[in-house]
């Protein structure tokens, strides 16, 4: 199999100025671009970026040669002088025209929040399907943009933004990238064929999966490790972990499921890499029970959670049974707590409260649980009464002479798969 090479070693450190450009578009979007720029911080910061100041710009639309008005242009070139900048990232997305067009002008590294978003995946995939996805991602992204590149493509390892293809020389010729996008779409094929049959088997088991979904640095790999004991790597970062993880979780009452950790969602995640993480995102289609893991002491809770929504909307995944977890409650005011539901769907957690996982595990049970069914059987036939015991947790059972009163708290999952077979034995 053909291959990228991933050099995460950059020539020099990547000294940047971040720039936002607010339109009447954004503002129509509902996206805050205040927050959008300071989680843009955050992003660089994540990927190894020393960020040096921000600048912003209202203007009523884009500039199509230079995005941003040509006398900011000219101020971003004193400020990056000034600070000894050698690269520039965009809140937004641009072209490769513009792209060019700015480092004519700036003679600065350009990137944007896609390509920003993009080499922070290929820093942290890890699995033979994740360097794919990520592989495609980038492909699909600069495509389009070929005509427009210059040092981001002759540049060799040149740092943030160049990780993945396109970084040795500007043999990534639109004919090349094709018939790579065309091979790394056959090898994801396949992810997805074994995926499929992963699943089949698990529901042919009559296994139980719960998918842990939301804002990136929620805490859901915490949760994971936290309920597991799972040996994954936790840190206070976006996109800290990648590559989706699934272990087996013991309930209260012996029955084990499957937890799935998936990829932490952000506002303007870029649509290359929605496509192509999509066989692993529709994990989350297949669960029975989805855990909403939300950061609570975020001042953007609310925006945070209307993004994830609109992505599980995308995936088809929203109408799905979802238990809103409200994580790190221990970093919150006491006026965020009051803010907060607290039901059976709304729950407030610490994963680091013993007591919080308790309540979270009992919570699971009760809700994979189908109920409590009384099931009265001729005692000649053992072969029926052995698949109670397939079913769920049987309780009770009272004997006379020719029949077994039974008492079973079904599970999900295992008793749908079964009660076809004892249907008339129903109390």
């Amino acid at each position: 199999m053909q291959s990228t090479t991933y050099d995460t070693t950059p020539e020099e450190s990547s000294r940047a100025v971040l720039v936002s450009l607010v339109t009447d578009e954004v503002k129509r979007s509902g996206i805050d671009p205040v927050y959008s720029l300071e989680e843009l911080v955050a992003l660089a910061e994540t990927a190894g970026v020393e960020v040096l100041t921000t600048l912003s710009q209202n203007r009523e639309k884009k500039d199509t040669r230079l995005f941003i008005g040509k006398g900011k242009v000219q101020e971003l070139k004193l400020i990056a002088d000034e600070l000894g900048a050698n690269t520039a990232i965009f809140d937004q997305e641009l072209s490769g025209a513009q792209v060019r067009n700015l480092e004519e002008e700036l003679d600065l590294k350009i990137i944007d929040r896609t390509q920003l978003i993009l080499d922070i995946f290929a820093q942290r995939a890890k699995t033979r399907e994740g360097i794919i996805q990520v592989e495609l991602a980038q492909l699909s992204y600069l495509l389009p943009r070929l005509a427009g590149q210059g040092r981001n493509l002759s540049r060799l390892g040149g740092g943030i933004g160049s990780r993945g293809p396109g970084e040795s020389k500007l043999e990534t010729d639109r004919r090349h990238i094709r018939g790579r996008i065309d091979e790394l779409k056959r090898q994801i094929a396949e992810v997805e064929k074994n995926r499929v049959q992963q699943r089949q088997r698990r529901q042919k088991s009559g296994t139980v999966q719960v998918a842990l979904v939301g804002y990136t640095n929620a805490g859901k790999s915490t949760l994971l490790r936290q309920l597991t004991d799972a040996d994954v790597y936790v840190q206070n970062q976006l996109f800290a972990t990648l590559d989706p993880t699934s272990r087996t979780l013991e309930l209260p009452g012996g029955r084990e499921i499957v937890l799935t950790d998936t990829v932490g969602f952000i506002q303007n995640l870029p649509h290359h890499l929605i496509a192509a993480f999509r066989a692993t995102l529709e994990e989350v289609n297949q669960a029975n029970l989805v855990l909403h893991v939300v950061d609570a002491s975020s001042a953007m809770l609310n925006d945070q959670m209307k993004v994830v929504n609109q992505l599980l909307e995308e995936l088809g995944a929203v109408d799905k049974p979802q238990i809103q977890i409200y994580n790190k409650k221990d970093l919150c005011t006491p006026e965020q707590l009051q803010l907060l539901p607290e039901n059976e769907w709304n729950l407030r957690v610490s994963a680091y409260d013993e007591k919080d996982m308790d309540k979270l595990l009992h919570r699971l049970q009760e809700e994979l649980t189908g109920g409590t069914v009384k099931y009265r059987i001729p005692a000649a036939r053992g072969d029926l009464s052995a698949q109670l015991y397939k079913m769920g947790e049987v309780i009770s059972q009272d004997f006379d002479e020719e029949y077994i009163v039974s008492e079973v708290r079904l599970h999900k999952g295992e008793s749908e798969k079964y009660a076809y077979l004892l249907e008339d034995y129903k109390v």
